[in-house]
C-alpha cells in the first residue's frame, strides 16, 4: 500500500522555520510598499543584499533627566548599533542640512519638524547605520515628526519610554553633569564617577534652571499622547526611577524579544522534566486549548503493543521484562505517529523522549525538531511529595493523593494501591537517572524555557502559553 500524501513534510516546514524565510518575505514586502521603488526586483535584490533585517531598530523616549542618554549609549555598546541624538546630528555630524539646522540654533529658534526628519533621514541612509542598526535618542518629539518619519520608511521596531515622577526628574536634572570627551551622563548624588580626571572635566549642561525644566517637561506631557498613539503596538514604558542597572536589563529583555508575525506556524512542543513535574497535565492543557496532538512517548510504545504492529511486537518482550526499548525502536515508533497527518497539519506536544542527547540526536536526524523546548524544574521534596503519596483505586481506575485529593470515602481509601513505580526507592532511581543525562540535553537545547513546576498548575500553563504563541528572542544581542 502506498504511503498517504504528505502536505507539509517536516524537512520543508524545518527549513522554512530555522531560516526564517516567511519573515523575510514579509519584511521585504513592508520594504516595497514603503519605498515603492521604480524596479522592486533590483529593490529586492539589494535588499537581501544587505542581510540587515535583524540590526536593531530602537528608539529611546522620555522626558528630560529620565536617562535616554544613558541608556541609548549602553544599548549602542550592547548591541554595537549607531546612536543617533540631536547633538550627534547637529555637532558630530557632517550632513548637507546640517549647516541649515544649526543656524535656527544660533538664532535660538526651534528647529522644524520636517528638517529634524530630513536630517534624521539623511543619516540613517549611510551604510553604518543599514548594517549595524541605529537608536534614536530623544525622536521623535511630536506627533508630526512620528508622521514623518514613517512617511520616510523610517519604522521603528521597538520604541522604550522610559517615565519617572516630575519631583524626581527636577532633583536629577539639578545635579546632571556631563562628560564632554564620551558625552556619558553622570549625577553628583546618584553616579558619581570614581576617576579624578573624569570629575574634573565635568560640565553643567544647559538649561538646568527649574523653570527651564519645568517648561520642557510640560511640553513633553503635551506631546507623548500622540508618539503614544502612532508606537503603541511596539512601545514598552519603563519606571526610570529604579537602579540603573534594573532600568537597562528590562530595556535590554525587551529589545531582544521579536513582534508576534503573521508566518503560519505549527507547534512542535517538547517537555522534559522530572517525574513528577506535571508535564503530563500540561500537555493535556496545551492539547486541549490550541488542538495540538498529545503524545506521550510512554503510551505510545504501550498502543505500539496493545495493537500487535510488527515494531509492538519487537518491543513487547522489553516492555515485558521491564527492561528499556532500544533506541532505534523508540525512534521508528515516534516518527511513524509524528509523521501521521494530523501532527503535520496541527503540531504536537510530546513528553518523555528524549530523555537523554543521544535520543536527542535521533530526533533531530528523523527531521522532527522541536520549536519550542521546555525543561520543568522541580525540588526533590516535591517530587518525592507528589509522587510517593498517589494512589490509585483498582476497581474504578480512580486516581487519589494523600494531600491534595484524598478518597471521598474510607471504603474506597481501603482498597487504594500504590503503584511499585511510585514507592520512594524507585522513584529515587528516576530521578537520579533524569538529572545524570540532563545537563547535556540542556546544552543541546540552547533555546529551550526554564519552567518553575512548583507552582500551582494553572500559573505554569500561562507561563508555557506565553512562550508558544511569541517568537523566540533574538540569538545574535549580547547579554548582560
Amino acid at each position: 500500500m502506498e504511503a498517504p500524501a504528505r502536505l507539509w513534510p517536516p524537512p520543508v516546514g524545518a527549513y522554512a522555520e530555522e531560516r526564517e524565510l516567511f519573515r523575510l518575505l514579509q519584511n521585504m514586502l513592508e520594504e516595497l510598499l514603503i519605498h515603492k521603488p521604480d524596479d522592486p526586483i533590483q529593490f529586492m535584490i539589494n535588499h537581501l543584499k544587505q542581510n540587515n533585517d535583524d540590526a536593531p531598530r530602537i528608539c529611546v523616549l522620555g522626558p528630560p533627566a529620565s536617562g535616554k542618554t544613558t541608556v541609548a549609549m549602553w544599548l549602542c555598546k550592547h548591541l554595537d548599533a549607531i546612536r543617533i541624538s540631536q547633538e550627534t546630528l547637529l555637532f558630530k555630524e557632517i550632513l548637507a542640512l546640517t549647516k541649515e539646522a544649526k543656524a535656527y540654533k544660533e538664532r535660538k529658534e526651534e528647529i522644524p519638524n520636517a528638517l529634524w526628519a530630513n536630517l534624521i533621514q539623511e543619516r540613517l541612509s549611510n551604510v553604518d547605520c543599514i548594517k549595524q542598526g541605529w537608536i534614536l535618542e530623544g525622536f521623535p518629539e511630536n506627533q508630526e515628526q512620528a508622521w514623518m518619519l514613517q512617511s520616510s520608511g523610517i519604522i521603528p521596531r521597538h520604541v522604550v519610554v522610559l517615565y519617572a515622577p516630575d519631583t524626581v526628574l527636577i532633583e536629577r536634572n539639578s545635579g546632571k553633569r556631563l562628560d564632554p570627551f564620551t558625552e556619558e551622563v553622570y549625577h553628583t548624588t546618584f553616579d558619581w564617577p570614581s576617576d579624578p580626571l573624569v570629575q574634573q572635566r565635568l560640565v553643567k549642561p544647559e538649561d538646568l534652571s527649574e523653570q527651564e525644566m519645568s517648561k520642557k517637561l510640560l511640553k513633553y506631557h503635551r506631546n507623548f499622547p500622540g508618539v503614544f498613539q502612532i508606537y503603541q503596538k511596539v512601545l514598552k514604558s519603563i519606571n526610570a526611577d529604579q537602579p540603573s542597572m534594573d532600568v537597562l536589563s528590562q530595556v535590554l529583555t525587551y529589545v531582544q524579544t521579536r513582534h508576534r508575525s503573521a508566518a503560519p506556524f505549527t507547534p512542535r512542543i517538547l517537555f522534559c522534566g522530572p517525574p513528577g513535574s506535571g508535564k503530563s497535565l500540561q500537555a493535556a492543557l496545551i492539547a486541549q486549548k490550541y488542538g495540538v496532538v498529545n503524545i506521550c512517548c510512554g503510551q505510545l510504545l504501550k498502543e505500539a503493543v496493545a495493537d500487535k504492529t510488527k515494531l509492538g511486537e519487537l518491543i513487547k518482550p522489553y516492555i515485558d521484562n521491564g527492561y528499556p526499548v532500544p533506541d532505534n525502536l523508540v525512534t521508528k515508533i515516534l516518527a511513524e505517529r509524528l509523521n501521521a497527518l494530523d501532527c503535520m497539519t496541527n503540531g504536537w506536544v510530546l513528553c518523555g523522549f528524549p530523555r537523554d542527547i543521544e535520543q536527542g540526536e535521533q530526533l533531530q536526524k528523523s527531521h522532527f525538531s522541536p520549536n519550542r523546548v521546555f525543561f520543568f524544574n522541580l525540588p526533590y521534596e516535591s517530587i518525592m511529595e507528589r509522587l510517593s503519596q498517589r494512589r490509585i483505586d483498582p476497581v474504578t481506575g480512580e486516581r487519589y493523593h494523600a494531600t491534595f485529593r484524598p478518597a471521598p470515602t474510607p471504603e474506597i481509601q481501603a482498597r487504594l494501591r500504590q503503584n511499585p513505580r511510585d514507592k520512594e526507592e524507585n522513584i529515587e532511581k528516576r530521578v537520579e537517572t533524569y538529572y545524570r543525562n540532563i545537563k547535556e540535553l540542556e546544552d543541546f537545547y540552547e533555546d529551550a524555557f526554564y519552567v518553575n513546576a512548583d507552582q500551582d498548575p494553572h500559573v505554569v500553563f500561562e507561563f508555557i502559553e506565553s512562550c508558544i504563541i511569541k517568537p523566540l528572542p533574538c540569538k545574535k544581542l549580547k547579554s548582560l
